[in-house]
């Protein structure tokens, strides 16, 4: 059986108060249409086309999904209308219809509204879910066990709007049967609109069942129509990401505080603390301590690397390593295993070996570090001459002393050693000893 989606995102979500369409509008790094397709993918659904308008059509290939656009905004059954006007029929296939302001539901929904028109002969399934009254969501009418009418708030009658069971704008359907109910829409409502939902009457007026499929879990069906109710669906979202973390072995002191995005690994034993934020596809080994206060973007940590009140963005760091507090790591840095870098250092574009120490108030840009080096307090790299960047080459074994200015380009050799205060603007031999400014060389005894 092939099942094929429908997402209706063409809404313009003015509520949102925003330049941005609203399905782009992110939670936990994601905009709200990626967590729905991650979901349906999730289910098995990957032949999936979005109805977008014309704003969010210009960055709809980013989603790797087929697209329309709805010109008019007609309601939620002329949507539907347009999207199989361009999907190819498929004799015996499915369609799900859902929303792309719905990013929290979870993909087991898809897959069990989909799965429930097996063997029954019913031309539909909806989800629904019973939600504390008053509500603006549409209400559910059964006769038996089965739906009869899906009423919406402004066309509901005051007994009506009494129901408690809510349509979840889910919606799975046999295509060829979908297909002869939308040429049978009708705007005789109070918004002038073709409602979708008016395919359950249809239906039923003409003997079919249409299946309710009740879910107990109304938190993961909240529509985003304002941005208070995207903050709650961020925190919903972000809840389960540090929960699904936990069960895998990782400690997250206060998940409350603690800010994840999806795709990220993290290791076996390691533990989170407060006001800390881990995304953009973080690895992290066993082991590790990250936090309190960290912020780490795209960025790769070995096993029993600990980080603390430090923001680490584009770097790998090795096993063993120690960052912070209150260091700054970016731009594509490298670190390897047991390096220490302390309190107020920077570190940019560079390459800093096995054992090197960079412990106090120091900036290394487009540098390369060798083994077990030590980096005084104070140290710069002077990397940039007002036109380009340059390199600075520091070997094995090296002491460059507090407050030391290395003038790049510059290459610095094996067991050096720079005196407090000098600035280097030569390169440097092997065991050299200099200091002052410019430095130079100390007599050798």
């Amino acid at each position: 059986m092939t099942i094929r989606a429908i997402v209706l995102a063409a809404g313009k979500g003015t509520r949102m108060k925003s330049g941005v369409p609203k399905v782009l509008h992110e939670l936990c790094g994601r905009p709200m249409l990626w967590h729905v397709l991650n979901a349906l993918r999730g289910a098995g659904i990957d032949d999936i086309l979005v109805v977008t308008n014309d704003e969010l059509e210009a960055t709809i290939d980013d989603f790797e999904v087929r697209s329309v656009v709805q010109r008019q905004q007609l309601g939620t059954g002329h949507a539907v209308k347009v999207a199989l006007e361009v999907l190819e029929p498929l004799a015996g296939g499915r369609v799900l219809v859902t929303n792309g302001d719905m990013p929290l539901v979870r993909e087991g929904v898809y897959r069990s509204v989909a799965s429930s028109l097996d063997g029954n002969g019913a031309p539909m399934s909806l989800v629904t879910v019973r939600m504390p009254l008053p509500s603006n969501f549409g209400r559910v009418v059964r006769s038996g066990g089965d739906a009869t009418r899906i009423v919406e708030v402004r066309d509901a009658t005051p007994a009506e709007l009494e129901i408690d069971e809510m349509n979840a704008a889910i919606y799975a359907f046999d295509e060829a049967a979908l297909r002869e109910a939308v040429t049978h829409l009708r705007d005789d409502n109070a918004q002038k609109e073709y409602y979708l939902t008016d395919t359950v009457a249809h239906f039923v007026e003409n003997g079919k069942r249409v299946r309710p499929m009740p879910c107990d879990d109304a938190a993961q069906l909240l529509g985003v129509n304002d941005r208070v109710e995207l903050a709650l669906a961020r925190r919903e979202m972000n809840a389960r990401l540090c929960a699904q973390h936990m069960r895998a072995g990782v400690t997250i002191v206060d998940p409350a505080t603690t800010y994840l995005e999806p795709e990220l690994e993290i290791g076996r034993d390691t533990v989170i603390y407060a006001n800390t934020s881990i995304g953009r596809l973080s690895e992290i080994g066993e082991g590790c301590t990250v936090g309190p206060s960290a912020r780490l973007s795209n960025a790769v940590l070995g096993k029993g690397t600990t980080v603390r009140e430090s923001v680490l963005c584009d770097v790998i760091v090795g096993d063993g390593a120690t960052i912070g507090p209150f260091a700054h790591l970016r731009g594509g840095a490298e670190l390897g295993n047991d390096v220490r870098v302390g309190n107020f250092v920077e570190i940019k574009k560079s390459n800093l070996a096995d054992g090197v120490k960079a412990s106090h108030l120091t900036y290394l840009g487009d540098a390369t570090i060798g083994e077990e080096t030590n980096i005084g307090a104070g140290t710069i790299t002077a990397n940039y001459d007002g036109e380009k960047k340059n390199e600075t080459i520091v070997g094995k074994n090296v002491r460059i002393g507090s407050n030391s200015s290395l003038i790049a380009p510059v290459r610095i050799g094996d067991g050096a050693l720079t005196g407090a205060g000098s600035v280097v603007t030569k390169d440097v031999g092997p065991g050299e000893r200099v200091v002052g400014n410019p430095a130079r060389p100390l007599p050798k005894k």
